[in-house]
């Protein structure tokens, strides 16, 4: 919360689970959306609705078989995507490049929790 001086962000996307909702949730600023997708650590535990109530948050568990459920709209989805990457609006941060041997130095980068963008496994 100090990076944002206390007002949190619109939107927190979690793809670990149980370790981290609770702080996910405590991050979420007023009308702001929580989404959880994954359960790297676990599932989220249940919690009470009303813990959304004092900052009128949202929260939402998706599934990507929702979003695309025919291949035309999972081809669709992959072209508006790729449009964004090609015309500089979503821009792919990519942090470190392992060759495929270091496998292990790639996932104790990854557990150390400090990773901010990609982490590339090289094929040589």
């Amino acid at each position: 919360m100090d990076i944002t001086n206390g007002e949190g962000v619109k939107l927190v996307v979690d793809g670990v689970g149980r370790s981290t909702a609770d702080i996910s949730l405590k991050c979420v600023t007023k009308r702001g959306i929580f989404v959880s997708f994954g359960n790297a650590s676990g599932t989220v535990e249940p919690f009470s609705l009303l813990r959304l109530t004092n900052k009128s948050a949202f929260v939402t568990r998706p599934k990507l078989l929702d979003y695309v459920s025919t291949r035309e709209e999972l081809l669709g989805r992959i072209e508006e995507v790729f449009g964004w990457v090609q015309s500089g609006e979503l821009e792919i941060f990519i942090q470190k490049e392992y060759a495929l041997n270091e496998a292990a130095l790639a996932h104790q980068f990854m557990e150390e929790g400090e990773t901010r963008g990609k982490i590339l496994l090289r094929i040589e």
